[in-house]
């Protein structure tokens, strides 16, 4: 019978880890309390997310910064009670420093001999969630566009055959029927005009992408708002004159903005208007390019910001819909078109809304390596 002799187990090697290294590399906030809800550590993301510095934070309670009647506080309740942790999604926190948050609460007991200790994780609304929607978006778009190239072989053909009929008419008619075959030609226009808006939305349209300033694309928006649309309104422009170019379609991104500084310059007040226009580098997500192999990361952010009444609830789901609309006289396609040409730039729009406070965040590619137009 052969001996067996077991081989020496080398060790592994130890790994000593920055603890502070790692809590500052979490990018969701992340907040230690103790059995008294006041807060003993907090890392960089959750100074962003409160808007105030660890010195502001640490030592104060944490109801300072969270209403005390806030659900975060039921789940702090019981991962103490259980000495588990616990998590409850879709909380809502809502404050004059950070406005209205949506976000994901995580609580873990790590308190020892009964010092009840707490970390406490609040997740934004995931990124991927809405970039999750914004495919579901895209797919209705896509029926849209093959809806919309129907219409075109099978309703704008015959419009233009019932159109010139009715000129034919109109020149023979009597004056009290002249009405009525005007009428024919109107009806007729408009909805050829609605048939290439949709139009808009097919697939395989060029689509020419370079290095663009977004700053001049904003500015040519500001200059066409005030300049009609937007005299009543007050624009504030607070951007990052540091931002690198935008990869993009120059006349495609104006699109884009005028689209959006409309929608808010009809939702602000008549007296007191105000649109904030903003640019930032941010650490964004990596997403696909639509039709290539290539993944780009999405740091620059735009905003678009109002202090109009807000989206009402039921329509924020559907938002960027096509056809959904608050307008009276709205075809519902405005912002559905944003979303295409921000989702052929390779990005993401994202809407954060509450009354006196709505923000559209279009987040974009940057053009490396290539010269500004």
């Amino acid at each position: 019978m052969a001996l067996v002799v077991p081989m020496p187990v080398t060790p592994p090697p130890e790994v000593k880890l920055d603890h502070s290294a790692v809590l500052a590399a979490i990018p969701d906030a992340v907040l230690v309390v103790d059995a008294g809800d006041t807060i003993l550590l907090a890392n960089p993301a959750a100074e962003s997310f409160f808007e105030a510095g660890a010195s502001v934070l640490i030592g104060k309670a944490l109801t300072e910064f969270i209403p005390e009647d806030n659900p975060v506080f039921g789940v702090l309740h019981q991962a103490r009670k259980h000495g588990a942790s616990v998590s409850e999604e879709e909380v809502a926190i809502e404050t004059p420093r950070i406005g209205h948050q949506l976000v994901s609460v995580r609580a873990g007991y790590v308190g020892e001999g009964g010092e009840g200790q707490i970390a406490l994780v609040l997740q934004r609304r995931s990124i991927a969630r809405t970039i999750g929607r914004q495919l579901v978006h895209r797919n209705t778009v896509r029926s849209v566009g093959a809806m919309a190239q129907m219409l075109a072989h099978e309703v704008k053909n015959p419009l233009s055959g019932i159109r010139g009929a009715a000129q034919l008419l109109e020149q023979t008619a009597q004056p009290q029927d002249r009405e009525l075959t005007r009428l024919i030609c109107d009806e007729s226009d408009r909805i050829r005009a609605l048939v290439d808006r949709m139009e808009i939305f097919s697939e395989g349209l060029p689509f020419e992408a370079g290095p663009v300033n977004i700053h001049r694309v904003l500015g040519h928006v500001r200059m066409l708002a005030q300049a009609g649309f937007g005299k009543h309104v007050r624009f504030v422009e607070n951007y990052d004159p540091s931002l690198p170019p935008v990869l993009g379609n120059r006349n495609q991104l104006i699109q884009i903005f005028l689209n959006l500084v409309k929608n808010a310059a009809e939702a602000v007040p008549r007296q007191g208007g105000e649109i904030v226009l903003s640019t930032a580098f941010q650490q964004g997500v990596r997403f696909a390019v639509p039709g290539t192999n290539q993944r780009v990361s999405l740091p620059l952010v735009v905003s678009v910001q109002d202090n109009g009444e807000g989206i009402p609830e039921d329509v924020r789901a559907h938002l960027f819909e096509p056809f959904i609309t608050t307008k009276k006289q709205g075809t519902g396609l405005g912002l559905a078109l944003v979303a295409k040409i921000v989702g052929d730039h390779g990005g993401v729009i994202e809407f954060d809304g509450q009354p006196r406070r709505t923000i559209f965040r279009v987040r974009l590619p940057i053009a490396s390596g290539a010269a500004v137009e």
